[in-house]
């Protein structure tokens, strides 16, 4: 029975001094003299979620989208962990944690991962729906009465569980935090951690100073930090943001290791690495920035199969409307595609640093991923390409137009996206049905460009390097700051957007799975970072991947329910299988 409403009003793209109240005009009266629909001395609409019928008109009368209504199973209602205020998101459930074992979470940006988090870290208590009240540890304890949770909170309460988080907002450190990075380390650090530090290669780091670490070294100096300290409970939000293949392996193992005595909670988008780290996943699903739901816990395979397929079977629940297929890494674009340019053989100089860059031709329709660690020219030999920057001997001269998005995004206008987005056809049924609907854009139309998360960012600098009419598509890193299910949605965009256009693309990225997805062929960059690096290829899918997985001593086998590329056990029998057959990308 469906009698649970869920109202919110996303204030950041309410106009209500525009709109002349059309969600309250148009709302049906439920008692005489009250209104479902209110607005509060701040100018706001409030929508009582008890006398609303969950009709949806306000939802279709905002010209801004700012409204959503949402029938839930009344069962849910008893299982609400926190709501932020009045017509505002709400959390229904919350994750487990297992000493000695590694939970990962995955699901939408906005659907209450990080606010789990919070919750289970102490640093959030949760209302169960009552925002209106200041919640104790002591309610909280109360509430959880005879269950797992109110052990764990008590456990809290008394200083008998020590917790140690590595953030997600990293950047914030260096606005903190004045000093080297050797400091900051030993601050911090409560045991041994030397083994850590060397693992992650940090030790390299020490002398330098906080404010002038890139965004993977910051990475791991944080995620060095957290685990120097002696903690009960370890939580990660999102650690293999700006890493690459390389050293997303090294903490993925780190994080193993430490789970052998403590819990760990792990919240990633890259799925490749959220299940060689996990032990057990929770899939939260939901509407983004309105509700979420933890799914019951799952082992690591089932749960990111789940994922994969769009269906949460125990829950009886279709997360996506569709499935992803993976392709077999053997096929390659048809001989007989034209050609439609070819990468000459050049150099790119710079004091310390020189990438050398085989000649290949790309044809018509193909997609050419792009993979290798950090340091090793994969964003110069794109500049190059893409004419921002000149090689050595100025023989990269490709008379073809080319739509480049840069690693790095810096859209500095006071404009909407709607306005951003109009010197394009962005609107047409084509881009509309390829394009935007897929990545979610409509719900960014009326933001500020300077005011959107990272992630939207990302899909707005996407939809705009799609919508300009090229031979040749250039990304640089598309999938940073996505969340998981816009990766999901991304592996399929770029392939029908791209082949149905009959370009080409070249996409470079650290997340396998994504170019597992959607590659024919594969370049791969070779060297050592920050002094030399070479690009080789294109070259066949299969033969690109052997010869990348080599270099990092990693085997991959296929899932045998979805086709998916899963990491091998270091010295497992599977492993020690492949690498005697050379084969480090099972078939």
């Amino acid at each position: 029975m469906v009698s649970l409403k869920v109202a919110v009003i996303n204030r950041d793209v309410c106009r209500f001094d525009k709109c002349n109240h059309e969600c309250q005009r148009f709302c049906p009266p439920q008692i005489s003299g009250k209104k479902v629909v209110e607005f509060g001395s701040d100018g706001y609409p409030t929508i009582d979620e008890v006398l609303c019928i969950g009709c949806g008109i306000c939802e279709k009368k905002c010209p801004f989208e700012a409204i959503k209504i949402v029938n839930l199973p009344s069962e849910y209602g008893k299982e609400k962990i926190h709501q932020y205020g009045p017509n505002s998101f709400r959390l229904y459930r919350l994750p487990i944690l297992k000493k000695g074992k590694v939970v990962g979470a995955a699901g939408m940006n906005g659907i209450g991962k990080t606010t789990a988090l919070k919750i289970l870290s102490g640093n959030l208590l949760p209302n169960f729906g009552d925002y209106e009240k200041e919640q104790s540890i002591d309610d909280v304890i109360r509430y959880f009465k005879g269950t797992i949770y109110a052990d764990y909170f008590r456990g809290l309460k008394n200083g008998e569980i020590r917790i140690s988080i590595k953030p997600q907002a990293i950047y914030e450190i260096p606005k903190v935090y004045k000093g080297s990075v050797k400091e900051l380390v030993e601050k911090y650090s409560e045991g041994e951690n030397q083994e850590i530090i060397k693992e992650l290669e940090v030790e390299k780091l020490f002398e330098k100073q906080v404010s002038e670490l890139s965004g993977g070294e910051l990475q791991k100096v944080a995620i060095v930090v957290a685990l120097s300290r002696k903690a009960d409970y370890y939580f990660f939000d999102e650690p293999s943001s700006y890493l690459d293949v390389f050293n997303r392996h090294s903490v993925a193992k780190v994080i193993k290791k430490i789970s052998e005595k403590a819990g760990v909670f792990l919240v990633e988008h890259d799925l490749t690495f959220l299940d060689y780290a996990s032990d057990y996943i929770h899939i939260l699903y939901g509407e983004p920035a309105v509700y979420g739901i933890v799914s019951r816990p799952m082992s690591s395979s089932e749960g990111i199969n789940e994922l994969i397929e769009g269906e949460i079977k125990q829950e009886n629940v279709r997360i996506r409307s569709y499935t992803i297929k993976f392709r077999n890494p053997d096929l390659s674009p048809a001989e007989e595609s034209n050609v439609l340019f070819t990468v000459p053989k050049f150099r790119k100089s710079y004091p310390g640093f020189t990438l050398n860059v085989e000649g290949k031709e790309v044809k018509e329709g193909q997609i050419i991923g792009g993979l290798g660690p950090n340091g090793i020219g994969k964003t110069t030999f794109l500049k190059v390409l893409a004419g921002v920057e000149k090689d050595d001997e100025g023989v990269v001269n490709i008379n073809i137009k080319i739509s480049y998005k840069p690693q790095y995004l810096e859209i500095n206008q006071d404009i909407t996206v709607e306005s951003l987005l109009s010197k394009f056809e962005w609107n047409s049924t084509e881009n509309l049905n390829l394009l935007v609907t897929p990545l979610r854009l409509e719900k960014l139309l009326q933001k500020n460009i300077s005011q959107i998360s990272g992630g939207e960012l990302q899909k707005v600098a996407i939809a705009i390097a799609l919508l300009q009419d090229a031979t040749l598509y250039v990304l640089d890193e598309p999938s940073a700051f996505l969340d998981v299910e816009d990766r999901i949605a991304l592996s399929k965009i770029l392939p029908n957007y791209i082949k149905r256009k009959g370009r080409a693309g070249i996409i470079i990225d650290h997340d396998l799975m994504l170019i597992d997805l959607i590659s024919d062929s594969i370049m791969v960059f070779k060297g050592i970072p920050n002094v030399s690096g070479e690009a080789i290829g294109p070259l066949p899918k299969r033969e690109a991947m052997n010869s990348f997985l080599r270099e990092i001593g990693l085997t991959y086998r296929r899932d045998e329910q979805t086709g998916r590329p899963r990491v091998n056990k270091p010295g497992s029998k599977l492993d020690r299988e492949q690498k005697e057959k050379g084969e480090y990308y099972y078939v």
